[in-house]
């Protein structure tokens, strides 16, 4: 077997895997799959509350993260993204995104997103990172409410600075979204550069009791859940500088 063949074999599997990875099927008809994703959804706001806060209490990121979100137009919350690697690697997760509407200084949604990203290296193992990503610009905020964006090149990322000094370099950041990781098992940490992000309708219709669009839940705010208040809460808390 020629290497381009067998490259591109790897390719398939590992393009298959992730799908798998993104979208849970149906095993008992849609009103089960409907239910199914309505408890992912849950789950999923409640995961992302315990992972923006851990990143909030976390000593290298947390003061960095706290000065970036204070001029934040949104933020998207993965509290888990998996990668696994053998030569060909993949990774994805599920996530939500809030948005601030600074007239009247509040935060709505969530909204639903998948993050996915293929790449080619010599590499081997995998892992599980969270990552929290703040839109700073109209024009972050424009590509994450597309039906999908892709990182570094719809829109320009940064890693967000960490460790001493971080909180005074964040004021010379320019740049549509910043992102902040943290990794776990073999990997020293998660780039989201050309990752592909895209929202997750089956999610925001189950949240929501009807079919609803990222911009009519956080531009529009045509619909609400009691149920992310907590996150809501956690995230203006860190906004308002509290």
């Amino acid at each position: 077997m020629s290497q381009l063949r067998r490259t591109r074999i790897l390719a398939r599997l590992a393009l298959g895997f992730l799908a798998g990875l993104l979208v849970i099927p149906p095993l008992f008809g849609s009103a089960t799959a409907f239910a199914d994703d309505a408890v992912d959804a849950q789950q999923l706001v409640t995961q992302a509350r315990m992972t923006f806060e851990a990143f909030n209490a976390d000593e290298d990121m947390g003061a960095s993260m706290r000065s970036i979100v204070q001029r934040a137009k949104a933020v998207l919350i993965y509290p888990q993204v998996l990668r696994l690697a053998f030569v060909f690697g993949a990774s994805g997760g599920s996530g939500v995104l809030l948005a601030h509407d600074p007239n009247t200084n509040s935060w709505s949604g969530p909204a639903f997103y998948t993050i996915g990203q293929v790449s080619f290296g010599i590499q081997a193992g995998g892992d599980a990172a969270e990552v929290v990503l703040v839109a700073l610009t109209d024009r972050g905020l424009s590509a994450l409410l597309s039906t999908s964006a892709k990182l570094g090149a719809d829109v320009g990322v940064a890693l967000g600075p960490i460790g001493v000094g971080a909180e005074a370099a964040t004021a010379n950041l320019s740049v549509d979204i910043v992102s902040y990781s943290r990794a776990k098992g073999l990997y020293a940490g998660v780039s989201v550069n050309g990752a592909v992000v895209a929202t997750r309708g089956a999610l925001n219709q189950a949240y929501y009791g009807k079919e609803v669009t990222p911009t009519a839940i956080l531009i529009e705010r045509e619909v609400s859940n009691p149920h992310a208040a907590p996150l809501i809460e956690a995230v203006a808390k860190v906004a308002s500088g509290k």
